[in-house]
């Protein structure tokens, strides 16, 4: 069997979009039950408790989770208030502990994805289990080891799969926490259109202000759900405070959620996918622009500096040159790809022409 066999049915068993929800970390007893009593007074469609029991962190000596006690907690959500209960496991530890505790849905994190030896000893800890597994993006943007963490899970036995999409790190500072590179996410979900894929957008954001607008840009793209991190009190969270939400703001976010039919000959979703792209690529533009302008602002100080002229003929006709040659390949048009060289030149030419005037 491989990955674009399985049939996954165990995403029918839950509604559309299918919402993930909790804490980042749990803290305490207290404070699991009144983050799962108040997502359940609320009334919000949300049928998984998530909690991160290990959490895996970039430096040492901080918060790394409370450990196996904090599974007892996950248990008594379940028992008392009817969910699921879902965490992340890291190593061959974590899954049997979690499989004990009777976790009903375990992801595999963006620092273990992109580790193969790490997912082959946890795929071999979950052989033969009919749990739930899901596996986050590798940090970095990779789109082969994301599948060769589904495959490794696969040739163990474990069928029922899918996928968290929680944005890649990029060394660059962005509006983003973690940049959502639609491109590579979307790659996967067209080669395997069978594995359900959820998005992440707390990773995502790294904050509140966003988490509305990914989640809807994923729906729109025809992910089937989301996991959300909620606290009952998420300013004093012991972990990613800022990205965390209440109950209640989590309730409204879902009210307000629109689900996409995907099924109208494929256009809308298709649509979707292409115009998410672009989004992408045009931030993408914009980030590169930026860069080029910085690199021109040093080449301004260079030139004032030894008091040389901004405007340099022979430059600018080998790099029309070029944009002719590259146009000609591409199969552009000639004229837009000038049109877009000679914009982004004239404001070089700006920028140099400040420093010789200001600094």
């Amino acid at each position: 069997m491989n990955l674009k066999d399985l049939k996954n049915e165990w995403i029918n068993d839950f509604a559309q979009p299918m919402m993930i929800a909790g804490p980042c970390s749990a803290e305490s007893e207290a404070q699991m039950l009144e983050t799962a009593r108040r997502m359940k007074d609320t009334n919000a469609q949300v049928p998984i408790f998530r909690a991160g029991i290990w959490k895996p962190r970039t430096k040492p000596n901080g918060f790394e989770g409370v450990g196996v006690i904090g599974l007892n907690w996950l248990k008594k959500v379940k028992e008392e208030y009817g969910f699921k209960t879902a965490t992340e496991v890291a190593n061959a530890h974590h899954v049997f502990a979690a499989l004990e505790a009777d976790v009903d849905i375990l992801w595999i994190g963006a620092r273990s994805t992109v580790n193969p030896f790490t997912v082959q000893e946890i795929a071999q800890a979950l052989r033969g289990t009919d749990k739930i597994v899901l596996v986050k993006n590798p940090v970095n943007p990779d789109l082969a080891l994301w599948i060769g963490a589904l495959e490794r899970l696969l040739g163990q036995g474990i069928t029922n799969l899918g996928v968290i999409h929680r944005g890649f790190s990029t060394y660059q500072k962005t509006k983003y926490r973690n940049n959502p590179n639609w491109q590579i996410a979307l790659d996967f979900k067209s080669q395997f259109p069978n594995i359900p894929m959820l998005i992440d957008p707390s990773h995502i954001c790294g904050n509140r202000t966003g988490l509305a607008d990914i989640t809807q840009e994923a729906l729109n793209v025809g992910y089937q759900g989301a996991i959300i991190e909620t606290h009952c009190n998420p300013d004093e969270a012991w972990s990613d405070a800022s990205q965390q939400i209440t109950p209640e703001v989590l309730a409204e976010l879902i009210g307000n959620l629109k689900v996409r039919n995907t099924d109208l000959a494929g256009f809308e979703g298709e649509m979707g996918r292409h115009r998410t792209l672009i989004s992408d690529l045009d931030f993408q533009l914009i980030e590169l622009l930026s860069q080029r302008m910085k690199i021109s602002e040093k080449i301004g100080k260079l030139k004032k500096e030894n008091d040389i002229a901004i405007f340099q003929p022979e430059r600018w006709k080998v790099i029309t040159e070029y944009a002719v040659q590259k146009a000609l390949e591409t199969g552009m048009s000639q004229e837009f790809i000038e049109k877009v060289f000679k914009a982004i030149h004239e404001e070089s030419i700006e920028v140099q022409n400040n420093i010789m005037i200001n600094r």
